[in-house]
């Protein structure tokens, strides 16, 4: 099934690296704004499958990679490609904006 997966700071650098186009989803239960962005992540995760990886991390869970990256807001999304850093979206989002950057990341 498509959807995004779960990473954690143990497996977030492998995630990363094994996937070209990667998108990590910061977020937390409590996060008003993370409940809004969370249904538009599923539903990318699913329209990108094959294309870009889309993956969610509590940062009350994970908190070294949400502090390595200097996250201080969430929702946080980040789009990794080759394992850069392309973008980072820092609230909420709208799905157009996203679907935007994912295109141009190719």
């Amino acid at each position: 099934m498509a959807g995004p997966f779960e990473v954690t700071d143990q497996n977030f650098d492998e995630f990363v690296q094994k996937h070209d186009k990667a998108v990590i989803d910061c977020w937390a239960a409590w996060c008003g704004p993370c409940k809004m962005v969370g249904p538009v992540v599923e539903e990318l995760a699913k329209e990108y499958e094959g294309k870009v990886k889309i993956a969610q991390m509590d940062v009350d869970q994970n908190r070294q990679t949400p502090a390595r990256f200097g996250i201080r807001n969430i929702p946080t999304l980040i789009l990794f490609k080759g394992g850069e850093i392309a973008k980072r979206f820092v609230g909420v989002t709208s799905k157009k904006d996203l679907q935007a950057a994912l295109d141009a990341a190719g």
